[in-house]
């Protein structure tokens, strides 16, 4: 058993880099840039919402308000030292932002899906980096977002891990869901090689489960002229396929049995998820295992 998941990790990882090979060549100063990215974002947004909410509109006595503080703390620790290795003239800027919350509530909720990102995005980029010192740092980075992440849900109620093992997500799949975050940038900033796929969201995100529907949303310029579509499911080191109607819901695997946070994307294959492929997403998906 632990050689079946051993070799469908691997193959989920594969499947990142085959997602990102239509992208041009990336460096290591590209993945650092990239990540700085993803850093500024989570930094700017911890920065707001700490300054919108004080200590008594979180549980435990402000214990909570005090752990964010604490997360926060990391995230712009990260964004100082990938400015430091890249170069401060050289380092990639913080954007503007617009982050959809409103109470306490929607803030942990967000939280919890940023840093399941972050955890994503540093998996699935690991394998792009050529120099062993950017490697130990990356991975220093990861598990303390994963962290962060196990902390998330377990304070929203939720499983505090999916399962064995953690989800990677190709350069683009994790861009797509950043800029739906971002609303400008400077100029300046140095041009990454990623691009952003068209927007995925469903009806119902959160308490799913394997057997029930899902309704996704998509961008009008996705219609049912494209052709046989799927959904995908990512979870851990698995994909899991559903035939998927434009405007119909669809029905979510049963072999879907792992918990905690899901990717979905809409792609035109029932083999494999690809740059090239990819219809629309990821949309982020929380299951119930609680």
């Amino acid at each position: 058993m632990l050689a079946l998941n051993l070799l469908a990790l691997v193959a989920a990882v594969a499947a990142t880099d085959s997602a990102s090979s239509s992208t041009p060549s990336v460096t290591d100063v590209d993945i650092l840039q990239y990540a700085l990215t993803l850093e500024h974002l989570e930094a700017a947004f911890y920065k707001e919402a700490l300054g919108k909410f004080k200590s008594s509109d979180f549980a435990s006595g402000g214990e909570q308000y005090t752990l964010f503080q604490q997360i926060a703390g990391h995230e712009q620790t990260h964004v100082e030292t990938l400015t430091s290795v890249i170069g401060a003239d050289k380092a990639t800027k913080a954007c503007n932002y617009s982050f959809p919350y409103t109470d306490v509530g929607g803030f942990k909720a967000l939280a919890q899906v940023l840093e399941g990102v972050g955890t994503s995005a540093y998996l699935g980029a690991a394998h792009y980096l050529t120099n062993p010192a950017y490697v130990t740092a990356a991975g220093s980075i990861l598990t303390v977002e994963a962290r962060h992440s196990a902390w998330l849900a377990t304070t929203n109620g939720e499983d505090p891990w999916p399962g064995a093992f953690d989800t990677p997500l190709g350069l683009n799949q994790v861009y797509s869901l950043a800029a739906a975050f971002i609303t400008s940038c400077p100029s300046t900033n140095p041009a990454l090689p990623v691009k952003a796929f068209p927007a995925l969201s469903a009806s119902t995100a959160s308490n799913l489960k394997a057997g029930e529907s899902v309704t996704f949303n998509l961008p009008s310029t996705v219609n049912s002229t494209s052709g046989q579509l799927y959904a995908a499911f990512l979870t851990g080191g698995t994909i899991e396929y559903a035939p998927y109607t434009v405007n119909q819901s669809v029905t979510i695997p049963t072999s879907v049995n792992s918990t905690g946070t899901i990717y979905a994307v809409i792609t035109s294959s029932n083999s494999s998820v690809t740059d090239d492929n990819t219809v629309a997403g990821p949309a982020v998906l929380q299951f119930n295992g609680l």
